[in-house]
Order: structure tokens, then C-alpha cells, then sequence
């Protein structure tokens, strides 16, 4: 084998690595319970909007600062922080991914995507400002 096969090779093999790794730290939806234990640490945690629980939003006064309640799939209730505009029809979504980290008892979101309860209407995603 030729010297230039094997750098070809190493930087393959070295761009792969890069790749995974970088995919890996967002390859499955976590819990609020997993983020409580790594605060700091972005992850995706999938859960349901309490419509039951207050939400906090006015435009007026700063118009990127949206909290709200969610619940994860073992019913463990966060507060979520997203500083980003109040994603539209929120409400209406059958759920909620969001990916952010856990940092003095909040989570912190920077990104939602609300799965639409229609096969025929797209999933929406709203991006905060720190993201």
C-alpha cells in the first residue's frame, strides 16, 4: 500500500471519528431527571406542554422570554426558560422536543420543535436567542 493510501485512510477514518462524536452527545432524548444530574450538559428532552400550569410571556415587556411548565415521559414536571418568542400554537401541540440544559432547577431551552396532533401539517420549530 501506497503512503498516500494511508493518510488518505487516517483522515477518513479520523473525519468519522469527528462526525460521531459530534452526533453522539445528541443521540437519544434524555429525562428533566438526567439533565438535573449533568447540568450544563445541551441535551433533548421530550415532553408535554402543563396547560394546566402558568405561562409567562409578555411581548412588551421582553419579547424573548417565554416560561412555561412541561411534563417528560415519566411524568417528572419541569420549568422551562426559553428566551425566544412564545412559538405560536404551542398550545395545540400533542408534544414538545427541546433541547437545552438544566441549570438552577430550570431548563434552560434554546430550541422547540412541537409535534402538530395533523399527519398533514408540518412539526414547527422555534430557535431562542441563545442557541
Amino acid at each position: 500500500m501506497k503512503k498516500i493510501h494511508i493518510v488518505i485512510l487516517v483522515i477518513v477514518a479520523a473525519g468519522i471519528s469527528i462526525i460521531a462524536a459530534s452526533f453522539g452527545q445528541f443521540s437519544s432524548y434524555q429525562t428533566f431527571e438526567t439533565a438535573s444530574k449533568e447540568p450544563g450538559k445541551k441535551l433533548y428532552v421530550i415532553g408535554f406542554l402543563q396547560k394546566d400550569k402558568e405561562m409567562q410571556y409578555d411581548p412588551k415587556k421582553d419579547p424573548n422570554h417565554f416560561i412555561f411548565y412541561a411534563k417528560d415521559k415519566q411524568g417528572n414536571i419541569n420549568k422551562v426558560i426559553f428566551n425566544g418568542e412564545k412559538p405560536r400554537d404551542i398550545e395545540k401541540s400533542e408534544q414538545i422536543v427541546m433541547m437545552g440544559y438544566e441549570e438552577g432547577g430550570s431548563f434552560h431551552c434554546s430550541r422547540i420543535q412541537m409535534k402538530c396532533p395533523s399527519k398533514y401539517k408540518k412539526d414547527m420549530v422555534a430557535e431562542g436567542n441563545n442557541g
